[in-house]
């Protein structure tokens, strides 16, 4: 590209394969506990009402199990969703408060910290110190929390998105299992159920490795793997007990 004064241009913006949208942070935070939710949702419900049907055939006695391990999981999984994130906000709210402190306080130490920063990412000094005067002029606090803290004070962990898609989508992840083992009929309910949880199962593996930006194949057979065994342990449990009494 050749500039008005013949120059040769230099392109800049975001790669249009990689958009650098406002609220990733976010955006990402709730859906990884979305994922997470609805995988935890699936697994546990499935390992509970199969371990129900193997100490009995009852229908209402595997949905009301099946019930109440939902409404208890999918309030678990939103309080522990908030208490986690919760945390975490809070130590970025106060490294981010620490900051600010210092910029007030020690503005030349901040600024020759950032330019420090610079240098070891591979910046001459003189320029290191160039882009962190600019930087500063800029947006001070936003240039120290992205170099030091790898924080963006525009787009914090939000703890009610994160618990509210935990929650909603470890509903939604423990309806399939519980309606499968209800609706089906006895002779077929446990072939039906385990058919269904592994494809949900393998479903939630590959999100949460595109998500993370990891290898498919491998998140699909850990996830699958960890479902058919919570699903076979307690449907084995379930049939010694159920035995038992």
């Amino acid at each position: 590209m050749v500039s008005d004064t013949g120059a040769v241009a230099i392109p800049v913006g975001p790669h249009e394969d990689e958009p650098h949208a406002d609220g990733i942070n976010n955006r990402l935070n709730w859906l990884r506990a979305a994922v997470l939710g609805a995988n935890d949702g699936v697994v546990s419900t499935a390992g509970l009402v199969m371990g129900v049907a193997g100490a009995t055939d009852n229908r209402t006695t595997i949905l009301v199990a099946g019930v109440a391990g939902l409404a208890a999981g999918a309030l678990s999984m939103g309080a522990g969703e908030y208490v986690s994130v919760s945390t975490q906000s809070d130590s970025e709210r106060a490294l981010l408060d620490k900051e600010r402190r210092e910029l007030v306080e020690e503005p030349e130490e901040e600024l020759a910290e950032l330019a420090d920063l610079y240098v070891q990412k591979g910046l001459s000094p003189r320029l290191a110190r160039e882009v962190a005067q600019e930087l500063t002029a800029y947006d001070a606090l936003g240039a120290h929390a992205e170099a030091e803290l790898g924080l963006d004070p525009d787009d914090l962990t939000n703890p009610w998105h994160a618990a509210g898609a935990s929650m909603v989508s470890f509903f939604v992840g423990a309806l399939l299992p519980l309606l499968t083992i209800v609706l089906v009929p006895p002779g077929l309910r446990i072939v039906v159920t385990v058919v269904a949880v592994v494809a949900a199962l393998a479903f939630t593996g590959w999100a949460s490795a595109r998500l993370g930006f990891g290898p498919t194949g491998r998140a699909v057979v850990r996830n699958v793997a960890g479902g058919l065994v919570a699903m076979g342990v307690t449907y084995a449990i379930g049939t010694v007990v159920g035995t038992w009494v």
